[in-house]
């Protein structure tokens, strides 16, 4: 921030004491302002915007603590200085408490103050500028609702954006909870369509009589409780996206009546005779290996590379739990808003504990475990026994079991981490998100080399 944008208040009730100050302070470039008295300035604390606050300790009313105090609460970001013709160590520890910077013993050097609002000015730039580079970091990992700073979920990224832009049906393949309707949602967010309705059906909840109904409608008198016209999925999502969750479940009629209709876009309600056209752009996913599927002759081929015409496969969070740490603050920010309560971190035993699980359920069941530790810690940060998980059988690295200690978990990661970059330090201090010397540092501790390996003894003894 500039010295002319960094707003200063001062607050004395002696009326030489602001004058001079404003008036070294006016020199040094800053905009001014003052009030005689505690009143006055919570008055304007309230209104107006405020860099720094130069609060007299004893004035008559409201005094300096007691300004600080209540500026805390309107203003938490503005940085408070007491000033004190009386500083004693029980007051300065009194103020340092409620949330002083510091404070200046009158009467004080125009240098020394001069020097220590240089010092608050250059600190609160950096903050400023930490708080926008972390902004600026989640906004990178984010595909609107995923989160996500692995490479391969990078490129998955990549390439749904670049699908969003075209018709394409897009065919998303993951096991289960890895999120493959909120990508779906994001394509649909990110498309051209993004105003047209997204619609989601899963194929595997109904009956194939139910499913028909469901995504075709019926007309009147079409079966047994159809006492209504019904439309259904594909006219609702007319002019936008339809997303058939757990494709690889629907029955083999049902398999040929989708083919039908993502080859002309034309079909025909239950009990119906009226041919139908819609507009629709159709985003299947499936947790099911449908190449194999199709081999055994469960999955209509045809349909396959009818759906396969842009596949995106989303990894299981067991590979990149470089990503937990992001995906764990994201969820206590997400069910903090969501339950009214705030929790500011996870222990690192806590944490331990969630890297060394392989997550069967991945993304999904981390939210749930994260939910459930919410609802029963009692303080602010996490605890172990809040996660009402158990420690995985320690086993070999080598043979890419889970893992026991943190220690362990972060030398297999780095390990991987650097193999997957080829020993490019540079690539794989970005993917951990750590600068090139905390990467050195740790090369160093767990005895690794840029290839990922583990030093040899003569490396090892030769590096000391």
């Amino acid at each position: 921030m500039s010295k002319e944008r960094t707003r200063i208040l001062i607050v004395d009730d002696e009326e030489i004491v602001r004058e001079s100050l404003s008036a070294w302070l006016e020199k040094d470039g800053y905009t001014l302002a003052t009030a005689p008295d505690g009143e006055t300035a919570l008055a304007r604390i309230r209104k107006e915007r405020w860099s720094l606050l130069l609060v007299d300790l004893k004035m008559p009313g409201i005094d300096g603590l007691q300004v600080l105090e209540e500026s805390r609460k309107v203003q938490p970001d503005a940085v408070a200085v007491i000033m004190t013709a009386y500083a004693t160590v029980d007051t300065a520890v009194a103020a340092m408490k409620i949330g002083a910077y510091d404070y200046l013993v009158k009467p004080f050097d125009p240098e020394e103050l001069s020097l220590m609002i240089q010092k608050i000015v250059t600190q609160q730039a950096l903050v400023r500028e930490n708080v926008l580079l972390r902004k600026v970091l989640k906004r990178d990992y984010h595909f609107r609702d995923l989160i996500s700073k692995s490479p391969a979920m990078q490129a998955v990224f990549d390439l749904a954006r670049t699908a969003a832009r075209s018709n394409s049906t897009i065919l998303v393949l993951g096991e289960s909870g890895t999120g493959k309707e909120l990508l779906a949602r994001a394509v649909h967010a990110e498309s051209p369509r993004s105003q047209g309705p997204f619609v989601a059906v899963s194929c595997a909840a109904l009956t194939e009589t139910l499913l028909e109904s469901e995504l075709f409608g019926h007309e009147k008198g079409a079966f047994t409780g159809a006492a209504v016209r019904r439309k259904g999925k594909f006219e609702m999502a007319d002019g936008g996206t339809l997303f058939l969750d757990e494709i690889g479940d629907i029955s083999a009629k049902l398999q040929l009546d989708l083919l039908r209709v993502l080859e002309d876009r034309h079909f025909f309600r239950v009990g119906g005779s009226e041919s139908i056209h819609v507009d629709v752009r159709i985003i299947a996913a499936t947790n099911r290996d449908l190449t194999k599927a199709v081999a055994d002759g469960s999955f209509r081929e045809d349909l396959f590379y009818r759906l396969n015409v842009i596949p995106i496969h989303l990894p299981p969070l067991r590979d990149r739990l470089e990503d937990l740490p992001l995906l764990v603050e994201h969820f206590l920010e997400q069910l903090g808003a969501e339950m009214n309560r705030r929790l500011d971190d996870v222990a690192t035993d806590a944490m331990g504990l969630l890297m060394a699980q392989t997550w069967p359920g991945n993304v999904r069941e981390l939210r749930n475990v994260l939910e459930r530790a919410m609802v029963v810690a009692s303080g602010r940060v996490i605890q172990l026994s809040d996660l009402g998980l158990r420690r995985p059988p320690c086993a070999d690295v080598a043979s890419g079991g889970v893992l026991g200690s943190l220690d362990e978990v972060e030398r297999h990661h780095i390990g991987r981490v650097l193999q997957e970059s080829d020993g490019n330090i540079s690539q794989a201090a970005r993917t951990l998100g750590i600068d090139r010397a905390t990467l050195y540092n740790k090369l160093r501790k767990y005895q690794l080399r840029k290839d990922g390996e583990p030093e040899t003894e003569t490396e090892h003894s030769e590096s000391e």
